[in-house]
């Protein structure tokens, strides 16, 4: 995709916002959502950041990102005004594939 200028970004992310200032769906909008963020920007999603990485937390428990682009940003996608109490956990996971590999085991699926 070719590079966007700051004035083209700055008018996407403007309609980007009306766009979504009044979703209240997290769990049927969230994928909708993110793909159409990284449309301001000029990306495809699906080059840079896939959808529920799995990742071991704390204390040896796997869990799912909801999104993810190795290096750059992982996201917890949650409603406004919705508890996050969870999300250490998640911020502080580690893939799992990466960790598999660390750590020597086999059999861990990344996704």
């Amino acid at each position: 995709m070719p590079r966007l200028s700051q004035a083209e970004i700055r008018n996407n992310a403007i309609a980007f916002v009306h766009e979504w200032k009044d979703e209240t769906s997290e769990r049927s909008e969230s994928q909708t959502f993110w793909n159409e963020f990284f449309q301001v920007f000029g990306l495809r999603r699906r080059d840079v950041a896939v959808f529920e990485k799995s990742v071991q937390r704390p204390a040896a428990k796997f869990g799912k990102i909801d999104l993810f682009w190795k290096g750059v940003v992982l996201a917890e996608h949650k409603l406004a005004g919705e508890k996050t109490d969870n999300r250490a956990d998640s911020e502080s996971g580690t893939p799992a594939a990466e960790s598999a590999s660390r750590s020597g085991a086999n059999g861990s699926r990344s996704g």
